[in-house]
């Protein structure tokens, strides 16, 4: 899932006047650890949090980045699983970290806030008995579009294919979302092993370059927003960006099935201040510390006390529609024999639609 690096510019007045006027979380207890390694994306956490968790703990956070989930796999390895004690991550990796012994079981005697998460984030195929994760943030793969500038009524990724929309669509640069596109459109799942249904979704998806303006990861809201590209397939943070500053926009939660993914948080299993680690997820689980995050980072909330915090000026962006859960899917790692094919299938996707 990619992260939001610019949401914070957006929403910085929002945020920083809100702030103001919420009252402060309680005072959490002295721990023995005096430092807490975070480890996870880049602009996860206002600024404005992590200074006050600092001030009240004692607590100094030492917050190191990476770029991908897989770079943090790596690192988390070559460690031990030590050095780190908060890892936030995607779900997909979560599950590898998980088999590998690099998380620990949790306390969740430690988490008091524990049970102000909303169940729907809870019981997934990475932790199903939630033994190992606290979830934090969600997204979901979203077509956005300017009815101003698109005649026909989009309600589905088939829409995509229609001719009208020659040259004017963009998309995110996630080869498993976007195969997975046309994977619906066929009826089939996200995660399916079966390698001729694969390869049709990949015929299908071929079908659909000559619509295709632009595949990018990066801000790819600047693109709908200047007139670039008409519709797009877009992160949830990218969404929000969009909606904020165009709120005539339209969204659309695809007719096919909505695919969906969890960030979370963990705790490797040879952290070195385990204590300030409890501390920190109970600390971002408060309701109030928890809305001013989500309307910082742009993705859903995955707090349920924390929802009516959100400012009204974006709560709908942040929070699920209600019976939203009830057609996802979330994308899993499947077959090294299937990975060949999907990762050969965005390759002449992309030389066809001229982005290699």
């Amino acid at each position: 899932m990619k992260k939001l690096l610019g949401f914070a510019i957006v929403l910085a007045l929002f945020v920083s006047l809100a702030g103001c006027q919420k009252t402060p979380p309680a005072p959490v207890a002295e721990t023995g650890d005096t430092e807490l390694n975070l480890f996870t994306w880049e602009g996860m956490f206002p600024e404005e949090v992590l200074a006050r968790f600092e001030s009240e703990t004692g607590i100094k956070v030492n917050y190191s980045n990476f770029d991908y989930d897989e770079t943090m796999l790596a690192k988390l390895e070559a460690a031990g699983g030590g050095d780190y004690d908060v890892v936030i991550a995607d779900d997909y990796i979560i599950e590898t970290v998980i088999a590998k012994g690099l998380a620990q079981k949790l306390d969740l005697a430690k988490i008091p806030n524990f049970s102000k998460v909303n169940p729907i984030y809870q019981g997934q195929f990475y932790d199903p008995d939630d033994e190992y994760t606290v979830p934090y943030g969600a997204g979901v793969q979203t077509i956005v579009y300017n009815p101003e500038a698109v005649q026909k009524e989009i309600t589905g990724y088939a829409d995509l294919w229609d001719e009208s929309l020659k040259d004017s669509v963009g998309t995110i640069a996630n080869y498993r979302v976007i195969n997975g596109m046309a994977l619906k459109v066929l009826g089939g799942s996200y995660n399916t092993e079966d390698l001729d249904v694969i390869e049709a979704a990949g015929r299908k998806l071929i079908e659909l370059a000559p619509n295709i303006r632009v595949i990018k990861d990066d801000n790819l809201q600047d693109d709908l927003l200047s007139g670039e590209i008409d519709v797009a397939v877009m992160y949830t943070s990218q969404v929000t960006m969009a909606k904020m500053a165009n709120p005539d926009l339209k969204v659309v939660f695809p007719r096919e099935g909505i695919g969906f993914g969890i960030m979370a948080n963990f705790i490797p299993s040879k952290a070195p201040h385990p204590d300030a680690a409890y501390k920190f997820i109970d600390f971002i689980l408060d309701p109030e510390v928890s809305a001013e995050c989500f309307e910082w980072l742009g993705y859903y909330c995955t707090n349920k006390e924390a929802d009516e915090l959100i400012s009204p000026d974006y709560r709908d962006f942040l929070t699920l529609p209600e019976g939203f859960n009830e057609d996802m899917e979330m994308i899993q790692i499947v077959s090294a024999e299937a990975e060949e094919v999907h990762a050969k299938i965005w390759t002449e996707f992309k030389a066809a639609c001229g982005q290699s």
